[in-house]
């Protein structure tokens, strides 16, 4: 999805309901080398039934529906945390009306332009309430950011990519003690996870009743929704295309035998390519198996070779006299190399054998 694309479902196929379908698929080789379909990966998808449109604009994804445009927003007075806080901050990223830090009225509730988050005791996405205070106890763990996330139907990839969102839904439901043994620390020790940031941002947050536009706080509320929704529409938008024109080579026999994953160059490069495949072999549960990556050299034509999660297994300062080779790192995690073909890349990378 490049800058400036527009994706809509048409209005006849819209299903009645949302429905959710589930993917979890292992993937194994039949034959090697073997490419990986970038449909097959185990996030969820959600299908909406209204239509959407995507608009990536100036690096900054917006997610917008043809539902009736959200005037204002509606959170709980009094002490601020973090889920209603991020909440309202993704919302603005798309809708950036005003914020009001009081008890929702009954007709706000039910008008689908006024989003109600963290209060109300109602989750009814069509209307856009967001709160989470209802929900059985024994439920895994919520919050009210969570469920715009997934109104916005990024949850899913939200989860994946940003893993302090797990530990926001604990700490929201459950707690300090709860959440602390959850992460397996001392009580004590979440304190020291606390910086000015934290406690400026949500005490100046709750200070106000009303933030508006052009205000400090609602524009760096903003600043944060966008960042947060860009980084994750983005991400996917770059494993789809590495998903694309990926590879996993197996190489070598038996117990020499080693698996690495490959991007080959493109046009237009994809961005941050070795970064997204890493992301891609986790996403594919291929982490236990892949040692290295091989992706295009984003300083010269040849490509990088890297051991993936810092594996043993290959030592590429072994490389450091092969003639294509101009850098290897003395710890022998990465090298460079000029070489564009495929047969003699996977000739280094046995060469690199530890």
């Amino acid at each position: 999805m490049g800058a400036g694309s527009y994706f809509r479902t048409s209005q006849e196929s819209a299903s009645p309901k949302a429905t959710t379908i589930h993917t979890r698929t292992k993937i194994r080789p039949n034959d090697k080398p073997y490419r990986i379909s970038p449909k097959v990966t185990r996030r969820s998808l959600a299908l909406f039934p209204v239509p959407m449109h995507f608009q990536f604009d100036n690096g900054i994804s917006q997610v917008q529906r043809r539902l009736p445009m959200i005037q204002s927003i509606v959170t709980h007075p009094g002490g601020s945390h973090k889920d209603e806080f991020l909440a309202c901050a993704v919302l603005i990223s798309s809708f950036p009306v005003s914020i009001f830090r009081r008890d929702p009225t009954e007709d706000e509730l039910a008008d689908p332009q006024v989003a109600v988050v963290d209060v109300g005791h109602r989750h009814e996405p069509d209307l856009n309430n967001f709160d989470h205070h209802q929900f059985p106890r024994d439920m895994d763990p919520t919050c009210s950011l969570s469920l715009v996330l997934q109104k916005m139907g990024i949850y899913e990839d939200t989860k994946e990519f940003c893993s302090w969102l797990e530990t926001a839904e604990w700490f929201d439901c459950r707690g300090p003690n709860d959440t602390a043994e959850w992460l397996g620390v001392d009580r004590e020790s979440m304190a020291k996870l606390n910086s000015p940031l934290d406690v400026t941002l949500m005490q100046a947050f709750a200070k106000q009743s009303e933030h508006h536009s052009g205000e400090p706080v609602w524009e760096v509320m903003k600043m944060i929704g966008s960042d947060l929704v860009s980084y994750v529409t983005h991400l996917r938008a770059r494993m789809d295309q590495v998903g694309q024109v990926e590879q996993v080579w197996d190489l070598g026999e038996g117990d020499q035998g080693i698996k690495v994953a490959f991007v080959p160059r493109s046009d237009p490069p994809i961005e941050d390519a070795s970064g997204v495949l890493a992301w891609r072999i986790k996403e594919l549960e291929l982490e236990e198996e892949v040692v290295a990556t091989v992706y295009p050299d984003s300083r010269g034509e040849g490509y990088g070779m890297r051991r993936f999660d810092d594996s043993p297994v290959l030592d590429f300062s072994l490389l450091a006299d092969e003639p294509e080779v101009h850098f290897t790192h003395a710890r022998g995690f990465i090298a460079k190399t000029s070489c564009t073909q495929i047969d003699r890349l996977k000739e280094l990378l046995i060469l690199a054998r530890a």
